[in-house]
């Protein structure tokens, strides 16, 4: 077991501190942690910073002290007298310190995939409504006037990608009870599918760019959705069936059954679809692009 602090490094400070435990072989009541840096996201995965913590086991405060005995003067020892002077026994050369085991190198830090950024953006924006104190220089605007905001920029964005398409902006009540109404801008068009990508990476990423906009603009977090052609809307249909199709199959065999890969926000939409239902639960397993959706049977 490492007796020493060490620097992690992670795409979060969750996952520093889990990694870092692991190379130690301690748990968290055995350790001090000291957040170094929480990390940064940047754009695209460019720019990006890890989140970096230290950590300390607790014994590394009190194995240096206990190593070290306390020094006194040494009383020489008593003989009795002699015509010859007696040689003083020569003086122990002191025991070199051993270098210290090298940790194991951190592993290096992955971009952020596109698809994670809704949801971390969600995670990140719901903790600072929760936790931080209201930000001075907020700029008050009413629902109009960000609805107009809103639309001339994810416009101007999508014009500049060479699309010739329009942007309906409506307001809708939260999905959930605890969540917020949100702003939903509805791109309409001709041959936008581009513009969603694959399994809606670049739709995301359209999304990400125009509240990462807003928000900067005024100072605090605008809940806003955007889609193309009722994408999202089409695609929530197709999995709540797919959901419920599957959790049939699981009842009437027995046997869990295993979806595809999928993104954050997809994986949420399975979940929410059978977090009710009688005969079955979900449970998420993999990582990063490899996680994936267990539908399971009640015992």
């Amino acid at each position: 077991m490492a007796d020493r602090a060490i620097e992690i490094t992670g795409k979060s400070v969750d996952e520093a501190i889990a990694d870092g435990l692991a190379q130690l072989g301690l748990t968290r009541d055995q350790v001090d942690i000291e957040i170094l840096s929480r990390g940064s996201r940047g754009i695209f995965g460019l720019g990006s910073e890890p989140a970096r913590v230290r950590i300390t086991p607790h014994s590394a405060a009190t194995t240096g002290a206990a190593a070290r005995p306390a020094t006194s003067p040494v009383t020489p020892p008593v003989t009795p007298p002699v015509t010859t002077p007696v040689k003083p026994p020569a003086a122990t050369a002191p025991t070199a310190p051993q270098p210290a085991a090298p940790q194991p190198a951190a592993p290096a830090p992955r971009a952020p995939r596109l698809a994670d950024m809704e949801e971390e953006e969600e995670e990140q924006a719901t903790a600072k409504r929760t936790a931080a104190p209201a930000e001075t220089g907020v700029e008050a605007i009413s629902n109009a006037e960000l609805e107009r905001m809103a639309s001339d920029m994810l416009s101007q964005m999508v014009r500049l990608m060479g699309f010739d398409a329009q942007v309906n902006a409506t307001w809708h009540d939260a999905d959930q009870p605890e969540g917020e109404p949100y702003l939903l801008l509805d791109i309409h068009g001709h041959d936008l599918s581009p513009l969603i990508g694959r399994r809606g990476e670049t739709l995301a990423s359209i999304q990400y760019l125009v509240r990462l906009m807003v928000n900067q603009r005024l100072k605090t977090w605008k809940n806003i959705v955007v889609d193309v052609d009722h994408y999202k809307e089409r695609r929530v249909a197709q999995l709540t069936q797919l959901a419920h199709r599957m959790a049939e199959q699981v009842v009437q065999s027995g046997r869990a059954v295993s979806l595809e890969p999928m993104p954050p926000n997809e994986r949420r939409i399975i979940h929410l679809a059978l977090r009710d239902h009688a005969a079955v639960y979900t449970q998420s397993s993999g990582e990063g692009d490899r996680r994936k959706v267990h539908i399971v049977a009640k015992s």
